[in-house]
């Protein structure tokens, strides 16, 4: 039975016999397709397998006039998928960790200060751009989080780390400045 007549009985009468005649040929291909992509053997098997039981359903939906150009796409279009669920996941732990190492930092000084070191902070905070200066005070002396401190400025998270980074950075000069004077 040829490509075309296996996917109308299939689509017909939904019997994974039919589906797994017009698969299995494919496999090895697919196979190629997502470890060319995923670069991992075992994830690769498993993207094989996923996709046939996805195609259970969306065959049936689907109106698929080439077959193996359509499984090709849809293959490559799952790994591509898969890349970028890897990738945000990757991106919101290492947000987390950076997010909780800042917080560690900022909580295990116990410095005892004087009233002197918080007049030069003041005065050291009170020169930094206005950017800067909202952001460390916010994350630092408010204790806000990240997300928080996007909501309440309107600045995109890359540039709210970089004001915390650069004006702790500023801070930290002044202050040392301040205390050689």
């Amino acid at each position: 039975m040829d490509e075309r007549a296996l996917l109308i009985r299939y689509k017909t009468t939904g019997n994974l016999e039919s589906l797994g005649a017009l698969y299995t040929p494919y496999m090895s291909l697919l196979y190629g397709v997502c470890y060319k992509y995923l670069q991992d053997r075992d994830r690769s098997e498993d993207a094989v397998m996923q996709i046939f039981e996805e195609l259970i359903d969306k065959l049936r939906h689907h109106e698929v006039d080439n077959f193996k150009s359509w499984l090709y796409v849809y293959a490559r279009n799952y790994c591509l998928m898969e890349l970028r669920r890897d990738k945000k996941q990757n991106t919101v732990s290492m947000e987390d960790n950076l997010s909780d190492a800042e917080a560690k930092l900022a909580d295990s000084d116990p410095l005892s200060w004087e009233e002197q070191d918080f007049e030069k902070l003041e005065v050291c905070l009170a020169g930094l751009a206005d950017e800067q200066q909202q952001c460390v005070r916010l994350f630092y002396l408010e204790r806000k989080c990240y997300k928080d401190i996007v909501e309440e400025t309107g600045y995109p998270l890359s540039k709210v780390k970089s004001y915390i980074q650069n004006g702790k950075r500023n801070l930290k000069l002044c202050m040392e400045k301040r205390d050689g004077k």
